[in-house]
């Protein structure tokens, strides 16, 4: 199961991460591009190759995010509307089928399930640093499109509700 360290730059302009693997190694990097209609992130491999941007809206009836590759949109995540006792998301796939990312998103633990059945699991129980935490995933799934998953929600779960001003 390969697992990532998401660890946000705090002397950065935007919000830019870091993401390292299970022993510490720098795999990718998150350009939280500021100054535009639509808050963007870009995770790039470390030689500069854009592998999925995540896109939101700044002004939205609901929470929602677009995750593109290569231009294209791969996927739409929805804070859902009615979720009670527990934050959810939904993510549906352009290519078919939908994921949910359900727990306690705020504090990062919750689990992304594809028909009930964990895919990748979000943590920072095992981090004493802040704005740090893990994603680890299943085998045989998009490991790029589940740490855009993992950013997006990040963003979407700390933004004030857009109908609460």
């Amino acid at each position: 199961m390969p697992q990532f360290k998401l660890r946000q730059r705090l002397l950065a302009i935007g919000d830019d991460f870091d993401i390292s693997d299970a022993n510490g190694v720098a795999v990718y990097k998150v350009d939280g591009r500021m100054f535009r209609l639509r808050q963007t992130w870009v995770i790039e491999t470390l030689d500069g190759r854009e592998a999925i941007t995540v896109r939101r809206k700044l002004i939205a009836v609901r929470k929602t995010a677009q995750l593109l590759r290569d231009g294209e949109v791969i996927a739409t995540i929805r804070k859902a509307l009615i979720a009670p006792l527990r934050d959810t998301f939904m993510i549906d796939l352009e290519a078919g089928g939908e994921l949910e990312a359900k727990g306690n998103v705020l504090d990062q633990e919750y689990a992304i399930s594809r028909d009930g059945t964990a895919v990748a699991q979000v943590s920072k129980r095992w981090f004493t640093i802040r704005d740090t935490y893990g994603v680890d995933i299943a085998d045989g799934e998009d490991v790029e499109l589940m740490l855009a998953i993992a950013v997006a929600i990040d963003d979407l779960a700390h933004e004030p509700d857009d109908d609460e001003g």
